[in-house]
C-alpha cells in the first residue's frame, strides 16, 4: 500500500490542476473543462478520504488546503501572470508554517 502522504500529495496535485484548468470552464459553458475539472475535484477529494483512513483528518485536511494553496498562488504568480507581493508571500508562509505545527503537534502530542 502506498504511503498516506504519497496519495495526499497525488490528491493536492490533481486538485490544482483542476483549479488551473477551472478558468477553461468559462463559467461551466464548456462541457469538455467542466467535466474535466469536475472529476479532477471529485477524484482529489476520494484520494483525500482514502488518506484520512490512515491519517488524522486535522492533519490531512490542513496539508491538502494549505499545500494547495500555496501551489495555486505559485502557479499563479508564475504560469498566469498574477501578482505576487509581500503580503501574499507572507500569508502563504503563515499558511505553511501553520502546516507543519499542526504535523509536529500531532507526531508528539501532550
Amino acid at each position: 500500500m502506498l504511503s498516506p502522504f504519497v496519495v495526499l500529495f497525488a490528491a493536492i496535485g490533481i486538485e490544482v490542476g483542476a483549479t488551473v484548468a477551472l478558468p477553461r470552464t468559462r463559467g461551466f459553458h464548456d462541457l469538455f473543462w467542466s467535466l474535466l475539472v469536475l472529476g479532477g475535484y471529485a477524484l482529489s477529494i476520494w484520494l483525500l478520504a482514502v488518506v484520512v483512513r490512515q491519517m488524522s483528518v486535522s492533519v490531512a485536511y490542513a496539508v491538502w488546503s494549505g499545500v494547495g494553496t500555496a501551489a495555486i498562488a505559485a502557479v499563479g504568480a508564475l504560469a498566469l501572470g498574477e501578482r505576487m507581493d509581500a503580503v501574499k508571500l507572507t500569508a502563504l508562509a503563515l499558511i505553511i508554517v501553520g502546516v507543519v505545527v499542526l504535523n509536529l503537534h500531532t507526531v508528539n502530542p501532550r
